[in-house]
């Protein structure tokens, strides 16, 4: 450039040139600076580069790049969708053939206690005899289990503690007078006669309310149903072959001919009300989802107190107790806030308890202390659902956390809100779930079932150790990592 400029300035200076190139200085300069806006034909750019089109011979390896890349994470999503979201599926790919697994005692105390001992029973034998048809049968059935009389000491109530204890799903007990009264209905003509009196159904839909609907009561109902049916036409032809049964006695009592025997249906734990299902079922999902993004709202606000901007770094390991002791904290009041939507609703905290064999409607667990058990219920859980969810968001990073979300909550959801003894045997790890403990916990205490509620927080309290263990480990290679890729991005730099 200075030669040109010396050249320029002695032509400049000769008269035979000063006509030929009219400032020249100037006009090589704006071509130096065009050169440098446009790129130059030599790569002199000092401005950003211009955009080009896809199929720009400059892009070459780019586009290769990026379609192997596209290809591999494609093909990561799509195996992971068939992976992961399979076991939503298949959760309930057996429940025909796993149906047998819900058990309903069959109990038959038809002429089995004094003063029917004399009676020869014509309705326990015939109900007995239809369900074990039925057990033997190959189409989809309940799991008809025939119990006698003296595995429950010869107390028909036993067998309603026995299904309160969920030792069953349901019983059918066929009570001690059932054929003496109805005998004795056509003989005297009674006019009182109840043929509800003749069975009890029990069950408690409050223990998970969707499986008693879907296939415990519809099988049910069939059942007693068929029995109603084929019992009604062999009595009525006794009956009418009985000569000396006045005419009049069945005019006075004609439920003792039709529909002569039927079941009385007892819940001993309704489910109720309807708004309690978000707290035992879809809604403890939020509770999962809460928890999973607390990680990115807070980890910005507690990396301010190592990253030296105007004051000293905090010592990393007193930044790990800060941590952990602000997220067991935010678990605490967050929980609370999630607990508090089930109270503002109006789903029952402060009932009595009722005693197991009784029929009751929105029995607590803990009578006015039902909520703080409630809260501490989601407490625990979100600490389990949640701590899980740092280490592996600190393990992984982005964009991977949220495949683990949707791994985290598949896995809770469907073994959680189905039935474990209708899912193929692969699920049994569920039990040991978080939110499969969450759910029964809450159910115990919303509707005063069976407890187990001692086996429920000490798994997630299990769960809680254990993450609470791996905390700064993940803490410490979360730090590895970032300074890592902190070096890495240096050294490129220096290349570039």
């Amino acid at each position: 450039m200075a030669a040109h400029e010396d050249r320029d300035s002695s032509s400049g200076s000769s008269p035979g040139h000063s006509d030929a190139l009219p400032n020249s200085k100037e006009t090589l300069e704006d071509q130096s600076d065009d050169r440098g806006v446009d790129g130059g034909e030599k790569g002199n750019n000092t401005g950003p580069p211009q955009p080009v089109g896809f199929w720009d011979k400059s892009l070459r390896k780019t586009r290769l790049q990026v379609y192997g890349r596209w290809l591999v994470m494609t093909t990561i999503l799509a195996t992971f969708i068939l992976a992961v979201l399979s076991m939503y599926w298949a959760v309930l790919f057996h429940v025909e053939q796993n149906i047998s697994s819900l058990v309903v005692y069959v109990v038959d105390f038809d002429g089995q206690a004094a003063p029917y001992t004399s009676v020869t029973p014509l309705l326990g034998p015939m109900i007995t005899q239809m369900t074990e048809e039925m057990q033997r049968s190959p189409i989809p059935h309940l799991g008809y289990v025939t119990m006698p009389p003296s595995a429950f000491n010869n107390d028909p109530l036993l067998v309603r503690q026995a299904v309160y204890d969920q030792k069953a799903w349901a019983s059918i007990v066929v009570n001690p007078n059932a054929t003496a009264l109805l005998q004795q209905a056509v003989q005297q003509g009674n006019v009182s006669y109840e043929p509800l009196g003749a069975c009890q159904v029990t069950y408690v839909s409050a223990r998970d309310q969707d499986t008693h609907n879907a296939y415990i009561l519809p099988q049910l109902n069939t059942l007693q149903t068929e029995i109603t049916s084929s019992f009604g036409a062999m009595w009525t032809a006794m009956v009418l072959q009985n000569t000396s049964i006045p005419l009049t006695n069945l005019q006075r009592a004609p439920q003792a001919l039709n529909p002569a025997i039927g079941f009385s249906q007892f819940s001993l734990r309704p489910f109720a009300p309807a708004v309690a299902t978000p707290a035992v079922t879809i809604g403890l999902i939020y509770l999962i989802i809460i928890s999973f993004f607390s990680f990115s709202f807070y980890l910005p606000i507690h990396t301010k107190l190592i990253i030296p901007e105007g004051h000293a770094p905090l010592k990393f390991w007193q930044f790990i107790v800060w941590r952990w002791s602000a997220t067991i904290t935010a678990y605490g009041l967050m929980s609370l806030a999630y607990s508090l939507i089930s109270l503002a609703f109006q789903i029952p905290f402060a009932n009595p308890t009722a005693a197991a064999i009784e029929v009751a409607e929105n029995p607590n667990a803990y009578g006015k202390g039902t909520f703080v058990v409630y809260w501490m219920i989601n407490y625990v859980g979100m600490t389990a659902l949640g701590l899980a969810c740092e280490n592996v968001a600190m393990l992984i990073g982005q964009p991977w956390t949220a495949m683990w979300l949707i791994f985290w909550v598949i896995t809770n959801v469907s073994t959680s809100f189905y039935s474990l003894e209708l899912a193929p045997k692969f699920y049994y790890w569920g039990y040991a779930w978080p939110l499969h403990n969450v759910v029964e916990a809450s159910r115990t205490t919303l509707f005063n079932l069976h407890s187990r509620i001692g086996l429920n927080f000490g798994v997630l309290f299990a769960w809680c150790a254990v993450n609470s263990a791996l905390f700064p480990l993940c803490c410490y290679f979360m730090r590895w990592k970032s300074k890592r890729e902190q070096k890495k991005a240096a050294a490129n730099e220096k290349k570039e």
